[in-house]
């Protein structure tokens, strides 16, 4: 099978056919930042903070495919910037309290925010109303920190193959449920397996929080991305 001929950024690099651009970017040492987009996963490229910019237009790197020739521009200014208004858009979305969040250290938000120096937001804070939910007798879902990513939508199956998460409304009212009967029947594996797919804490394993302390935590000696700009490439 022919590989595929395109630059990132003038770096000249080479795709598998059907790779998308965030696959090819990794498997030649780029980072391109993503948020919604999990291997394991469909991509929807909700989140759009893996945007690119191919011929003057702007896609989401996680759902495009890489074409023969293609320039892609992956760190210009503005494509830089757009990415951390993003990023401050779904902190003041929502109430983030880092210092207190079991997942800090661990957190893909918080660390994209030290990755794009993110300070103060330029937005203002909108503070939501976000119940809790603790009925699952393993799982607890923090509203109050979810940015709608939908991984756990997508990601997250009973054994007979139905959703425990789920989407509800639209828009602005968005928000994610927890199928009750479905999340009392999670095995332990299941229920960490629900935590470490989401990106934030919005999904919390009962009674194991801040179970590593600071300093062994995932991004506490190695910024994101880092593992992957680190790779040689091909």
């Amino acid at each position: 099978m022919s590989e595929i001929r395109f630059t990132i950024d003038g770096k000249a690099c080479l795709a598998e056919r059907g790779q998308t651009i965030v696959e090819a970017a990794k498997a030649n040492g780029v980072y391109i930042p993503v948020l919604c987009n999990y291997e394991a996963l469909k991509p929807v490229g909700s989140c759009r903070i893996c945007t690119v910019r191919v011929a003057g237009r702007y896609m989401a790197s996680c759902t495009q495919p890489v074409t023969e020739g293609m320039a892609v521009e992956n760190t210009a200014p503005d494509l830089e910037d757009m990415r951390k208004s993003l990023i401050e858009m779904l902190f003041v979305e929502g109430n983030h309290f880092c210092p207190s969040c079991e997942k800090s250290g661990n957190c893909e938000l918080q660390a994209l925010g030290y990755r794009y120096k993110m300070m103060v937001p330029r937005f203002p804070y909108l503070w939501p109303g976000r119940a809790l939910l603790a009925g699952s007798p393993l799982l607890m879902l923090e509203r109050n920190r979810c940015v709608q990513c939908l991984r756990c939508v997508r990601g997250i199956t009973s054994k007979a193959g139905r959703k425990v998460f789920a989407a509800v409304e639209r828009g602005p009212h968005v928000t994610i449920e927890i199928d009750p009967k479905l999340a009392a029947k999670l095995s332990e594996e299941e229920a960490r397996r629900a935590m470490d797919i989401c990106p934030v804490g919005a999904i919390l394993r009962k009674e194991k929080g801040f179970a590593l302390p600071i300093g062994q935590r995932k991004f506490d000696h190695t910024p994101i991305g880092s593992d992957i700009e680190k790779g040689t490439g091909r």
